[in-house]
Formats: structure tokens, C-alpha cells, sequence
């Protein structure tokens, strides 16, 4: 949770006419809040697999619906928070615009369609990320409901807006335990005007080092991912580059490998998003999958007994690994040591409660009371999310 400071601390101030719909959601916060009622906050509830637990009653943000302004001439959106993200992603498209940070739906036919909303509360990329920046990156400005039923703004509509803290941020990836999200403005790009995917069959090892040395050079990295699949005795290194026509077609010779076939290649970099290829799939009846979060320029780590050969992206910077939950501490370990930390992200097949401790253990006891800090000041009561990042509120 990281914030931007500057000399002048604006303090926002409760909005006097709220929103239709808005009013009805904070009115409902302040009563929460007066009984300690907790309160779940819920959009498609497409990721919610994730953290330690889901308790209290759910808070539906899927009525906040819309787009409630959009200049693709300024590259930006504003959009309430409960807008299903393939709208969003759609209407981008039609001008040749999009979402450049790639995040995920995880959606699941009729049951769970990722939001707006979701996508910044959750604070997840896709692969892109390395190159592009994070959700957090692309956060403009947002409209939120406190822990005390308060409608309060921060940020705005431009890209240079950096006076006082950067509390838009702060919101991507807190998982709503902060507040409820109600607006959002988001910075978008144009698409690029070109792209290709290069497949190499290597090692891990051989992999980082390429990937270390192309990443000082001027090429257009935009995307990267390295598996190993069952049986095979090499894993597959694929990079995907973006950008000018002229920079693409330079590239790709200088580089080696095979060039993919556009369309195969656009459906497999999707299916890696979303977790969907064939590595994820064939996860064991004990394995959680872990997220370890490193430096890119980590080396390829010593996994604990019972581990399967991780999945890499981000150019060496994510690394999921099917692992049993009792290894759990062993990964924290190993993360650590190199620079970076584990998190159970998906649990068990058939049981998917995923968020091993984010906060609980693996911070230390300053960063923990930071935590607990922007909670009380936010959340008062503790109502929002009780449970889903931390067994203490």
C-alpha cells in the first residue's frame, strides 16, 4: 500500500448530494457501521476464490453501472465501479484503444463476471504488467464510500495530479477492506500497431538470462512466459513483442526463435491471463497455486520437495508454482531470501479458497501497524471485507 506525499495534504470532504444509488449504499454503510455489522463488499464476485476468508453480509455494487464519460482524445475514462470490465474493454476497442495493464476476469460462465470495480480493488495485471506498469499506474482519480458511510473523492481526470497523498492508488489491491468503490477514472492507450510472438525451448535458467539481457536492450518487450509441459524434457520460453511495425520487424530477426501464428498466439497469451492453459488445469487434488513475487533479475530458486516447475512471467518478476499447503512457509522463506514473497493465491482443486496470511506473518510489525492504521482511519468500525486479508479485522 504504497502512498505519494507531497507538502500539501488536501483533506477531502463528504459530498452533499450524492449519486442516484450512491445514497442508498452509504446510508446502508452508516448503519452497518453504528450495529458493527460487517459487510462484504461484492462486484461479479468472479475473484472471490481469493483471501483468507468472505464474511459478512454482501454489499452488491453491480447497480453503480455505466460510463459516465469518455475522451479518447484525452485517453481517459471515468466509469462507475460496478461496470461489467468487458464493457469497458469493448468500448475501448471500438477506438482502438484498451486497457494496456491486461487484468484479468477470472470470470465464470453464468455465475461471475469481473467489474470495474473489482479489477482496482483486486490490484491484479495481466502480462503485459512488466513493461506497462500495474492497475495502481493507471489510476487517475475515484469516488468511494467510507467506513463511515462518507462519499468522499480523491485524484481527478488528468495525469498530473500528485498534490497530497495519492490515496487513488492506495486502493488498488486492498481488496475493499479500505472502502467501497463507487467512480473510477482510468488513464487508457492506444493499441499497438504491431505485435508478435517469439517461441524458444530452452531451461529456466537460459530463459532469465535471455530475458535480462533483452530487457537492456531496445526491443519491444511487452510480455513473457516460461513453462515447462508434463513430460517434456525443455520448457518453452514465449515473448511477445509490441509496437511499431518497423521496431517489430527489426526485432524478430535480431532475436531468433520461431514466430507464432498471430491468432494462436492472441488466444494462448489470453489463456495465460486468465489462467487457462494447460499448466493451471492440471493442478494435483493437494496443490494450492502460489503466487512468488521476486526481482526479475532472481535467479531460478531451489523449490522445496513436492513442487512443481514453476510457471514464469513478468520477465522473471511472477512465478506460480503448484505447491502442498504445508510448504507454504518454506516458499515464504525461499521469496524472501531472494527479495520478494509467496502468497497461496488459488487453494485446493474443488475447494479454491485461496489468500494464504497477506498481511499476517509476512510483514514486519512497522509495515503491520501501518496497515492496521489506514484500516482504523478509513474503516473505523471494521466493517468492510472483515477477514479477506487479515485474521485481525
Amino acid at each position: 500500500m504504497d502512498s505519494a506525499r507531497s507538502q500539501t495534504q488536501p483533506t477531502p470532504q463528504p459530498m452533499t448530494q450524492p449519486p442516484t444509488g450512491v445514497h442508498e449504499i452509504a446510508e446502508r454503510v452508516r448503519r452497518a457501521a453504528a450495529q458493527g455489522m460487517p459487510l462484504r463488499i461484492r462486484g461479479g464476485g468472479s475473484k472471490d476464490f481469493h483471501g483468507l476468508a468472505l464474511q459478512g453480509e454482501v454489499l452488491d455494487t453491480r447497480g453503480l453501472a455505466g460510463v459516465v464519460s469518455y475522451e479518447p482524445s484525452e485517453l481517459v475514462v471515468t466509469v462507475r465501479a460496478g461496470t461489467p470490465l468487458a464493457e469497458l474493454e469493448a468500448l475501448l476497442a471500438a477506438q482502438g484503444q484498451c486497457l494496456a495493464f491486461e487484468p484479468p476476469h477470472f470470470d465464470r460462465e453464468g455465475t461471475a463476471h469481473a467489474t470495474v470495480g473489482g479489477m482496482v480493488a483486486a490490484g491484479l495485471s495481466g502480462p503485459a504488467r512488466a513493461s506497462v506498469g500495474a492497475v495502481r499506474d493507471f489510476v487517475l482519480g475515484l469516488e468511494m464510500v467510507n467506513g463511515r458511510g462518507e462519499l468522499l473523492r480523491y485524484g481527478g481526470q488528468v495525469m498530473k495530479n500528485v498534490a497530497g497523498y495519492d490515496v487513488s492508488r492506495l486502493m488498488a489491491g486492498a481488496w475493499g477492506t479500505l472502502g467501497l468503490l463507487t467512480e473510477l477514472s482510468l488513464k487508457v492507450l492506444p493499441q499497438a500497431p504491431a505485435e508478435a510472438t517469439l517461441r524458444f525451448e530452452c531451461s529456466q535458467g537460459q530463459a532469465l538470462d535471455w530475458l535480462n539481457a533483452w530487457g537492456g536492450q531496445p526491443l519491444p518487450l511487452n510480455a513473457s512466459c516460461w513453462l515447462q509441459e508434463a513430460g517434456a524434457r525443455q520448457g518453452l520460453l514465449y515473448v511477445r513483442l509490441r509496437g511499431a511495425r518497423a521496431a517489430i520487424q527489426a526485432a524478430c530477426p535480431r532475436m531468433g526463435g520461431e514466430r507464432l501464428d498471430p491468432g494462436t498466439a492472441a488466444a494462448d497469451w489470453q489463456a495465460c491471463r486468465e489462467q487457462g492453459l494447460p499448466w493451471f488445469a492440471r493442478r494435483a487434488a493437494d496443490h494450492g497455486l502460489w503466487r512468488l513475487s521476486l526481482p526479475q533479475t532472481a535467479p531460478v530458486l531451489d523449490l522445496p520437495h513436492g513442487c512443481t516447475e514453476p510457471l514464469v512471467e513478468w520477465h522473471g518478476a511472477l512465478r506460480w508454482v503448484q505447491a502442498p499447503r504445508h510448504q507454504g512457509a518454506a516458499l515464504q522463506a525461499l521469496a524472501r531470501a531472494a527479495g520478494g514473497s509467496a502468497t497461496l493465491f488459488r487453494g485446493e482443486p474443488g475447494t479454491d479458497r485461496g489468500g494464504a496470511a497477506i498481511v499476517d506473518g509476512q510483514v514486519c510489525a512497522t509495515t503491520a501497524l501501518l496497515h492496521q492504521r489506514l484500516k482504523h482511519a478509513f474503516d473505523p468500525a471494521g466493517i468492510f471485507n472483515r477477514g479477506r486479508l487479515s485474521a485481525a479485522w
